[in-house]
């Protein structure tokens, strides 16, 4: 059955651009802090720090797959953001401060959705000049904001 899951998630991500794959990054994090609220909530701390363990692990990767030669000021204030949120995570752990979960899941949401327009704005350039690179879009995006 695990083989069955993991061939599935292997499928699901082929063939995605790189910002539906942050994207399901994101959704994964969000949806594990989300979790771990609940479980804290009816007082099931091994479960919510479970939780918070991968929220902080795909949160980690948001991190170490930024790439500041080509995201420049971009992915700093990214790393910056992200660093941020793993540092709530640890105290979270030992605090369980669901409020304050809270706010690390609005700021997760509010990047997330940075990375939603992203994509839309991408589309819309691919649309009217033709296929380019991610960093290509990128570029422009920064460019033109």
């Amino acid at each position: 059955m695990k083989q069955n899951l993991e061939a599935y998630r292997h499928a699901d991500t082929m063939g995605k651009s790189p910002v539906d794959l942050i994207l399901m990054v994101y959704d994964g994090a969000i949806k594990a802090m989300r979790s771990a609220a609940d479980c804290y909530k009816r007082k099931e701390n091994q479960a919510g720090y479970d939780e918070i363990q991968n929220a902080k692990r795909m949160v980690t990767h948001l991190f170490t797959t930024l790439d500041n030669d080509k995201g420049g000021q971009v992915a700093a204030h990214l790393g910056k953001m992200y660093t941020w949120v793993i540092s709530q995570l640890l105290i979270l752990e030992a605090t369980k401060n669901i409020d304050q979960l809270g706010k690390v899941i609005e700021v997760m949401g509010n990047l997330r959705s940075g990375w939603e327009t992203l994509k839309s704005q991408s589309s819309t350039i691919v649309e009217r000049t033709g296929p380019e690179t991610p960093e290509k879009i990128t570029e422009h995006l920064v460019v033109t904001a």
